[in-house]
């Protein structure tokens, strides 16, 4: 079962960001007192008594005047409406109620989308709280007073939030069908793709970056079994502002990621690997996600027989960080090994969801030990106990050793690879905890 989306959306500096730091527990978003200064991550796992969501920080606001901020508070709203199962509408107590307020208000009353009115700064709840009254002119409900600066209130507002979660039932679980988020960034084909393994326009195409207005759901049935490909959407409206345009993308990235079991990371063949595409591949990488580099456009390549070797090297040295990623070569246009996906999607799902038996496992850990020496510090050595797998999509494994902080990420990674060379594990990413163990509890 996916996790809920929760979006935060609000006027320039009225305290998205703080309030996204505080929630999210640590110092994620770049803060200052400069509205439209939110340039970095924008999207959190959070957890809340036995509820998780994934929540994401609209931003993106440059004032240039005052009708450019409202025009982008409600390009910014929409992308709440259309990505979020729950939204916070943030607003200042002490700048009071404004007309962008209001306008951004009945948007969102009509999305028929749970909103949660909260007014921040409120730093003295006696003080305060006849000024937040104010905010009942609004219309979307009672507000509740926080001050994401001093965390007052949180606790308040993250009940609010799950109080509108579904329960968690069976009945999502039981849809078995893999789910594949097909992202990059737009106009590099994903809709195409879709529409030529479909073999019919069902999806809309154009020349216009950001034309798929929102994430569609696809079923696509190949040799008798059953894909769902979740498309994601570009932006709705052309965006005059071009990292206003990338974040959007980002934005739905992340829901979209967040619903897959496999992601197919599209590239334009001619363009090459961008930052932008980057930052696509971390996030899957980041949730555990299986990953297939797809690069389309590949029939307009001159190509000679050193061709796809060479542009290999360049995509694994860029991708540095998902080297265990299958790359398919293909052709929305023509149709060229697009059939070669559904092969790749299923060894990608079939390894996330290998298991490997302890005995196994604890063979190579012991083997890879003798091969090469753990790593030791001020004359102690890591010893390295047990290892076993706890949980699949993404195999995850537990490593116990003597001293936690002797285990470098090197010989993590070591004992990564040596686990791959027996089991490929192609296409997904694998997690590894430490955990100490005296040696008298052996």
């Amino acid at each position: 079962m996916s996790k809920p989306v929760v979006a935060i959306v609000g006027r320039p500096n009225v305290g998205k960001s703080t309030l996204f730091n505080a929630l999210a527990g640590g110092m994620i978003s770049i803060v200052k007192d400069t509205p439209g200064v939110t340039r970095d991550r924008i999207y959190a796992d959070v957890s809340w008594l036995d509820r998780e969501f994934t929540m994401i920080d609209t931003g993106g606001i440059e004032p240039d005047s005052k009708d450019i901020i409202l025009s982008q508070m409600r390009e910014q709203a929409q992308i709440a409406i259309d990505t979020a199962d729950v939204i916070i509408f943030i607003t200042d107590v002490r700048q009071g109620m404004v007309d962008a307020d209001s306008k951004v208000a009945d948007m969102l009353r009509r999305s028929q989308k749970p909103v949660i009115l909260t007014v921040n700064k409120v730093d003295n709840f006696d003080k305060f709280m006849p000024d937040v009254y104010e905010f009942y002119n609004l219309g979307i409900g009672d507000p509740i007073p926080v001050s994401a600066a001093s965390r007052l209130g949180i606790g308040d507002l993250l009940d609010r939030v799950i109080s509108y979660f579904p329960e968690a039932v069976g009945g999502e679980e039981e849809d078995d069908r893999p789910r594949i988020a097909i992202v990059g960034k737009p106009n590099v084909g994903k809709s195409s793709i879709i529409n030529k393994l479909l073999g019919e326009n069902r999806v809309i195409v154009s020349e216009i970056a950001g034309t798929t207005r929102d994430a569609i759901d696809t079923s696509i049935v190949h040799d008798g079994q059953e894909y769902v490909f979740i498309d994601t959407a570009g932006l709705r409206r052309k965006s005059r502002i071009k990292e206003e345009l990338e974040r959007y993308s980002i934005i739905r990235t992340v829901t979209a990621v967040e619903r897959a079991d496999v992601v197919l990371v599209v590239i334009d063949a001619a363009e090459g690997v961008t930052e932008q595409d980057a930052k696509i591949a971390g996030i899957a990488h980041d949730k555990g996600k299986g990953v297939i580099i797809v690069v389309n456009k590949w029939d307009a390549i001159e190509k000679n027989d050193k061709t796809m070797r060479e542009y290999e090297s360049k995509v694994r040295q860029i991708l540095s960080f998902v080297p265990y990623a299958e790359i398919v070569y293909v052709s929305a246009k023509t149709g060229q090994r697009l059939p070669k996906l559904f092969d790749s999607i299923d060894i990608v799902i079939e390894n996330q969801n290998l298991r490997v038996a302890t005995g196994v496992l604890n063979e190579i850990m012991t083997e890879a030990v003798v091969l090469q020496q753990p790593p030791s510090d001020k004359g102690k050595r890591l010893k390295l106990y047990y290892i076993t797998q706890v949980s699949v999509k993404p195999p995850t494994f537990v490593i116990f050793v003597n001293d936690k902080s002797l285990m470098h990420f090197s010989y993590t990674r070591y004992l990564e690879n040596k686990i791959r060379e027996a089991f490929g594990f192609s296409g997904t990413s694998l997690k590894f905890f430490i955990r100490e163990r005296k040696e008298k509890e052996q």
